[in-house]
């Protein structure tokens, strides 16, 4: 899987994708569809173009997002390619979940009505659809060992580790139910280092992903992330590349997630 991980990555980060989004949409299309998924294309009006999420899985009440592109300057190997490799890759894997690549999550879109998320999850609450649970998977890739790699929110530093080796489960007040349950099934199928937090929605970092679209229209969401800029020194930098990744953590962090979702759907059924 490190391996499908890493070619996953290259080829996305190959380019920026911010004014050409539609490359890295038809990259995501095939993956799906060489995985034997059919694969569902939601385009909007964007900035003057036309624009797609691009969406695999059944009516299952779980969404899994990811968004694709990036911003200007940057190939983003970690954000958010890392991420969507992920997402390629639990699909393909038959997850029971509805699998979504969002575009416009980067400025100057984010927090926007024109955001990818903003429009799916606005459609899906007037078709009245139940969304049980939504993740966002934001940078999943960089990893670090070395004491001092990790920082914080003011405060949050004397409650958490100062190693950059895990994954976080991130949550504004609301959605604190789903966080807990989530770090439990992940923990219950995987030994990877992983750390929960819920907040309230005005500390810095806890709204900055697709999730927060979801939130807005009263969906229990929650972000999964590497807490980008708290630890990647190279977010949103040229030096974004499929280099500085941990492709076996990646893998590790996959197959926790695969277990994570399966319980939830159970759960669900």
């Amino acid at each position: 899987m490190s391996l499908r991980l890493r070619l996953h990555v290259d080829s996305l980060a190959a380019r920026e994708r911010n004014t050409d989004l539609e490359s890295a949409a038809g990259y995501i299309e095939s993956a799906f569809s060489h995985a034997g998924l059919a694969p569902r294309s939601h385009y909007f009006q964007s900035g003057g173009r036309r624009v797609r999420n691009v969406e695999v899985g059944d009516a299952s009440p779980i969404v899994v997002g990811a968004h694709y592109d990036t911003v200007p300057g940057s190939p983003g190997a970690d954000d958010n390619a890392s991420a969507v490799a992920v997402l390629i890759e639990l699909a393909a894997m038959r997850v029971p979940a509805r699998f979504v690549a969002f575009a416009n999550e980067e400025m100057p879109y984010f927090h926007t009505e024109e955001m990818g998320s903003q429009v799916w999850a606005r459609e899906a609450r007037a078709r009245g659809e139940r969304v049980a649970a939504m993740f966002s998977l934001e940078m999943l890739g960089f990893y670090s060992d070395a004491p001092g790699s990790q920082t914080y929110p003011p405060l949050l530093r004397f409650f958490y580790p100062d190693r950059g080796d895990f994954i976080a489960f991130v949550a504004d007040l609301g959605a604190w139910r789903l966080l807990r349950e989530s770090l439990r099934l992940f923990r219950g199928s995987s030994t990877f280092p992983s750390q929960g937090l819920a907040a309230p929605a005005f500390v810095p970092g806890i709204t900055r992903s697709d999730h927060w679209s979801f939130r807005r229209q009263g969906f229990p969401a929650l972000m999964v992330t590497d807490t980008a800029y708290h630890r990647n020194p190279h977010y949103h930098l040229p030096s974004d590349t499929p280099d500085k990744l941990d492709y076996e953590r990646m893998a590790d962090v996959t197959l926790g997630l695969a277990g994570m979702l399966r319980g939830l759907a159970n759960q669900n059924r």
